[in-house]
């Protein structure tokens, strides 16, 4: 295991679960990280003052205090990047939709690894102030209304296009049928919501005749897709 350095950063893992905590201390510390571990809602912001860390991993469901409520606070008192962890995919929207002001968000249950690289992306988008690509090689040119791959325009038709924006535009975040829809369709069309499945298998098709090794886009049972990092 690597040793803590003071360039990785420091992180407040707010987390009520300790075998969850300690899990996830060791992965941070792997990854030269230095860390610190509050369980109870109600020391967070004492801890947050005193610490002053460089990003807070914070669990929904807390005791002493939530954090939703959480996050409001440290987010007005301070720019430090928040990441939100929730076991409730009902709070997704909530968290994404700049109402608590959190960087990003992971659903439970998920793997160390990602929680890293999450961790990672963030610090280097609010620390230079360019997020990370969320696919290797896989960009938007919104200008020219264009899917690239590695430099290289995919031919996509338009509804691809705004689906792989969709996704493209909110890594991890799991987005159902419906939701889709009202990002594929601008008139609003009536559609069936299986209709995004044949869209999906489409891209999918694509991606992988232009070069694209793995495919990104996972389905979710019973709720819909998430782009995978």
């Amino acid at each position: 295991m690597n040793a803590p350095t003071d360039n990785a950063g420091t992180v407040l893992v707010v987390e009520d679960e300790p075998r969850l905590a300690a899990v996830l201390r060791d992965y941070l510390h792997a990854a030269g990280y230095r860390s610190d571990w509050i369980a109870d809602g109600a020391q967070v912001i004492d801890a947050f003052n005193a610490q002053r860390p460089d990003l807070v991993l914070l669990d929904v469901m807390l005791p002493g205090r939530d954090g939703v409520d959480l996050c409001r606070a440290i987010r007005a008192a301070s720019d430090v990047p928040v990441i939100m962890v929730t076991a409730r995919v009902e709070e997704i929207d909530r968290l994404l939709g700049l109402e608590v002001g959190a960087d990003d968000y992971i659903c439970k249950p998920f793997s160390p690894k990602e929680v890293i690289a999450r961790v990672g992306a963030v610090l280097r988008r609010t620390r230079h102030g360019q997020p990370d690509p969320p696919v290797a090689g896989l960009a938007i040119d919104a200008h020219g209304g264009r899917a690239l791959l590695h430099g290289q325009a995919l031919d996509l038709t338009a509804v691809e296009f705004r689906l792989l924006r969709t996704l493209l535009g909110s890594p991890g975040r799991i987005w159902s049928r419906e939701q889709l829809l009202d990002h594929l369709y601008a008139d609003h069309r009536i559609v069936t919501d299986r209709t995004v499945d044949s869209h999906v298998r489409n891209l999918r098709r694509k991606l992988h005749e232009a070069g694209l090794a793995d495919d990104p886009i996972r389905s979710i049972y019973g709720m819909g897709y998430r782009l995978e990092t």
